[in-house]
């Protein structure tokens, strides 16, 4: 999905169950390359990365260290 401007394109959203401005991740067209990656929150708040530094997000996740490092946040309790 783009905005009316075609300056964002969605490529996920990461709830989507509620209206509460769900947090999403996007591509922005016009920012600088290293900012072009963006992820914003549902309080209005963003995080922009380069497309390197989210695909080294993206590995870590398919390698399963994000999910061990979730494991352990469960299991201390944070």
């Amino acid at each position: 999905m783009q905005d009316n401007t075609g300056r964002l394109t969605r490529l996920a959203v990461l709830c989507g169950q509620c209206s509460c401005g769900c947090p999403e991740l996007l591509v922005d067209h016009e920012a600088p390359p290293a900012r072009r990656i963006v992820i914003t929150d549902d309080f209005g708040q963003r995080v922009q990365m380069s497309e390197d530094q989210f695909q080294v997000f993206v590995e870590e996740a398919r390698s399963g260290r994000l999910d061990a490092a979730l494991s352990a946040l469960s299991a201390s309790g944070g």
